[in-house]
């Protein structure tokens, strides 16, 4: 693991993954973001890792793209820049274990492109969230895929057009994020959160966590047809047949966690 990134594993199955640069205030360098797909390439392979908390240290989340690397730079690092982006935002969704952002500060840019790629998102109630791209001549046009995914089409062109913050509670609202807490509470709640996700069969998540990003860029009738192989698959797996048992018998489930 290189310094910038910071790998914890916590108890019940959940690590944390987290940037480590508060002195930039946590930007998407192209090192780090190297080093974040690294780290995540290997959490993938983890069968002890059932839920991944990714935070960032200080007291900014992330204020997107590195513009130091940006101001000056040739086509070619430009294009090297945003594609280990793409790569990155692909990633954390393609990976089994879900992915869970713990959002304090501000998260700007490609910093709110990675709250929005997240599979669940926990914010403090003082974060906020802005995509301010168009203020400096820089469209948040790769930022703009995960924020429209996430977030309903006027509310989405508003932040993008306007570069305007908008605050936890708006961001809960438009579907940004999953849920809001007290600034105290951020660590615990979301840890919490990540332990919930963590106690399900491991297994069935990742089936799960796959046929939500496939299903919804499919036709509705594409949609159904491919969840039904989907879930008579899940549904012949040992941890399915256990959990059903176990819920027609009254006990607690003993999950095998196979993927």
């Amino acid at each position: 693991m290189s310094e910038s990134i910071v790998f914890a594993q916590l108890d019940g199955g959940v690590a944390s993954v987290t940037i480590n640069q508060p002195s930039t205030r946590n930007a998407l360098s192209l090192e780090v973001m190297e080093d974040l797909i690294d780290t995540l390439t290997e959490v993938a392979e983890r069968t002890d890792v059932r839920a991944v908390i990714l935070a960032t240290a200080g007291h900014v989340f992330s204020s997107g793209h590195d513009l130091t690397e940006i101001r000056g730079a040739d086509h070619e690092t430009q294009q090297t820049t945003f594609d280990a982006c793409a790569r990155l935002m692909q990633l954390i969704q393609t990976i089994p274990q879900p992915v869970i952002a713990q959002v304090q500060g501000v998260a700007t840019a490609a910093g709110c492109q990675l709250v929005a790629t997240c599979d669940l998102a926990v914010a403090a109630e003082s974060a906020r969230f802005a995509t301010p791209g168009v203020k400096i001549g820089l469209f948040c046009s790769t930022p703009m895929v995960a924020l429209s995914r996430a977030v309903p089409a006027k509310q989405a062109m508003r932040m993008l057009l306007t570069g305007d913050f908008v605050s936890a509670e708006d961001a809960l609202k438009y579907g940004l994020v999953s849920d809001v807490v007290a600034d105290a509470d951020l660590e615990s709640a979301t840890l919490e959160l990540a332990r919930k996700v963590a106690s399900a069969s491991s297994a069935t998540v990742a089936v799960g966590k796959a046929a939500f990003y496939e299903q919804r860029e499919l036709p509705v009738a594409d949609a159904y047809a491919r969840m039904s192989q989907v879930m008579a698959d899940n549904a012949v797996a040992a941890d399915a047949q256990e959990g059903i048992d176990a819920f027609l018998t009254k006990r607690q489930p003993q999950w095998q966690h196979r993927r």
